[in-house]
């Protein structure tokens, strides 16, 4: 109520209709009348055990429970005075709450008396409410981490919190009605007119990442999100800025990228050097890998290796550098700065090298020699081999102080423990390429030299078969002696395919014969001299012509034959089949012997390789598949064999069709 009221007449009657909430009291505080505002408010309709106020209970602005005498309507019945606007709280039957502001007033009769009072509650818990929320929101605001900003639509700063001044630099007396474009990089002005655009149109704008300046003019990478600012009804007038310094979330993002694309090459490096022999090969690829995980401007792998006459020495490659930066320098030596390379100590980390005390004290140089790449980061890691011996060391470099760190050491240090197990293989692969090229050598001079003398042996003792009569009874022993010789002879002459093989010196006369023709004349030969087997064709009769070395494939087929013979003592035969398809023909021998494993069919075809644990019984180098198969693969063909151990085995060779 106006203040100006100071009392009303005894015949004041409340107003039933007003939004206001009104009630009156008599002197004893009962109420007597009151509007329906007034239940809304209390939320109930009063009865008569209520004295001075309707509602279920009350608090003072604070939230204190107030006495009954001290309420506004008990002070004015005892002193006659206004209650001109006091906040209140009143706590309605379910709990809920409303802030009101009372004005109260005595009602007197005509004689001055009072007769009772009238008290008129505004309600203000919608306003209560909205300052409540904007203080928190101005505490969250002001104590918030992110900057939050507000500006105009012309781009005026018109708030600046303490999030603000922590990221840019700029209190907010400072900065406040200034150009939002002072914290803007001028190739980014661009940014802030799409921005108001969009905040023009009632858009938001999220998660958008740029760069902002700070007040020493340092680059700051941070997130935006804008929103539109409207005015009560609804008009935009500005924008509110919230910007995020993620200057860390950039470093972890970058830091998982790089440890990503470290793993990466990592990986590679490490399928790389061990499926490679080849041990410069081996060292380039470290050296490269080496250098592009640490940064290095360049690298350089210096290994030691021992020639077959047992002396050192030293293979080196680069990245990063031609060869000719280092050709006239020499290999590094094993002074104060090396040694702990060379002696396979550890790994050696210096920012500045030229700084460091071991350096520049050596003659002829006493520092970096003429010419020398500008080396001023330096690492250096051994290679140890995995008796713990030094077998080479990487060293890396870069003309700036300070670009390696203790990341780049634990890589280096990975790349090296790779390097050294495939260094180590490749150097027994090497050792045996050497072994097998010794016994290649060996065994082509001695066949060589062994089917001189055994053909010479054989002649004469065909000649002493001829001169004897039938029943001389050293006819016998001579007969004997020829089928050895055959035998050797035939040893012989594989030794020396297999040795022309490896050389690559295997000859194929190409010609068109029958193939099926073939299989019928080699099988009526080794039928007649095999009393042991049957050998049954199962192909059907017909021509099936081909082109190739006839005397290679007759070599072949006799050797499966042989093979099926020999491994099926039990069985009295063996099938043989021969067809043809549109684009291949096959030959198939099949026998129902001792059959081969799994595990051993996969090195059937190795050279010398022989099935001992079944077959260690039956004579052979273990030669003759490792010929035929080298034989059909030089024919563009296959062979392979289908068994099972103990059930016997079917061995299958493909060579190309003729196409019409």
């Amino acid at each position: 109520m106006p203040s100006t009221i100071s009392n009303i007449s005894l015949t004041y009657q409340v107003p039933e209709h007003l939004p206001i909430a009104i009630y009156q009291c008599d002197t004893a505080g009962n109420i007597t009348s009151y509007n329906q505002a007034a239940t809304k408010l209390w939320g109930r309709v009063p009865d008569k055990s209520n004295r001075y106020t309707g509602a279920y209970a009350i608090y003072n602005a604070a939230g204190q429970a107030l006495a009954l005498e001290e309420h506004p309507v008990a002070r004015t019945l005892r002193s006659g005075v206004n209650v001109d606007g006091e906040e209140l709280i009143i706590e309605r039957p379910d709990g809920s709450t409303a802030n009101v502001m009372a004005y109260c007033v005595p009602v007197l009769n005509d004689v001055q008396i009072i007769t009772g009072a009238v008290n008129t509650l505004i309600d203000i818990t919608e306003q209560r409410t909205g300052e409540r929320k904007h203080n928190i929101l101005a505490a969250i605001i002001e104590n918030s981490d992110d900057a939050i900003v507000s500006k105009t639509l012309d781009g005026i700063i018109t708030s600046w919190n303490n999030g603000a001044q922590e990221l840019f630099g700029y209190a907010a007396d400072e900065i406040v009605g200034k150009s939002i474009t002072t914290i803007i990089p001028v190739n980014r002005l661009n940014e802030e007119t799409d921005i108001i655009s969009k905040i023009k149109l009632g858009q938001k704008v999220d998660h958008f990442s740029t760069y902002r300046l700070h007040k020493n003019g340092h680059e700051i990478p941070v997130s935006l999100a804008i929103s539109p600012i409207k005015d009560v009804q609804g008009n935009i007038i500005g924008a509110s800025k919230i910007a995020r310094n993620i200057t860390r979330q950039l470093e972890a993002e970058n830091k998982l990228q790089r440890y990503a694309e470290n793993l990466e090459i990592f990986n590679y490096v490490g399928k790389v050097v061990s499926e490679n022999l080849d041990v410069q090969e081996i060292l380039q690829k470290v050296t490269d890998a080496t250098t592009l995980l640490t940064g290095a401007a360049y690298g350089a792998f210096f290994y030691n290796n021992i020639d077959e006459n047992g002396e050192f020495y030293t293979l080196y490659t680069l990245s990063g550098a031609p060869r000719e930066a280092f050709e006239h320098l020499g290999v590094p030596r094993k002074t104060k700065l090396f040694s702990p390379t060379f002696s396979g100590i550890g790994i050696v980390r210096v920012d500045d090298i030229t700084k460091d005390p071991r350096y520049g004290q050596n003659s002829p140089h006493y520092g970096m020699p003429l010419g020398h790449l500008s080396v001023v980061s330096y690492l250096a890691a051994p290679v140890l081999s995995k008796n713990g011996d030094v077998i080479g060391a990487l060293f890396l470099g870069h003309p700036e102080s300070a670009m390696f760190n203790e990341e780049h050491e634990n890589l280096v240090a990975g790349v090296a423990s790779q390097a050294s197990i495939a260094l180590d293989n490749a150097k027994l692969y090497e050792e045996v390429q050497r072994l097998n090229s010794k016994k290649d050598e060996f065994i082509g001079l001695a066949s060589h030299e062994l089917k001189t003398p055994v053909t010479s042996l054989n002649g004469y003792l065909q000649i002493i078969d001829r001169n004897l009569f039938d029943g001389d009874r050293n006819k016998t022993f001579v007969k004997k002696a020829i089928a050895q010789i055959g035998k050797l002879s035939d040893l012989i002459s594989d030794l020396l395919d297999v040795s022309k093989i490896e050389s690559g010196q295997l000859p194929l006369n190409y010609t068109q014969f029958d193939i099926a023709q073939l299989v019928d004349d080699i099988t009526e030969i080794m039928q007649y001299s095999t009393k042991s087997h049957r050998i049954i064709i199962c192909s059907e009769a017909g021509d099936i012509n081909v082109n190739a070395d006839k005397q290679r494939i007759e070599q072949v087929i006799i050797n499966l034959l042989s093979n099926a013979i020999k491994y099926s003592p039990e069985s009295g035969h063996v099938n043989i089949t021969v067809s043809k398809n549109e684009n291949a023909v096959s030959v198939e021998v099949q026998d129902f012997g001792i059959g081969i494993s799994k595990e051993q069919q996969q090195r059937i075809f190795s050279r010398f390789y022989r099935v001992d644990d079944i077959a260690s019984h039956i004579s052979g180098l273990g030669i003759g598949l490792y010929i035929s198969n080298e034989i059909i693969k030089r024919h563009k063909g296959s062979l392979s064999v289908t068994s099972n151990a103990g059930k016997g085995s079917v061995f299958k060779f493909e060579i190309p069709a003729i196409q019409a």
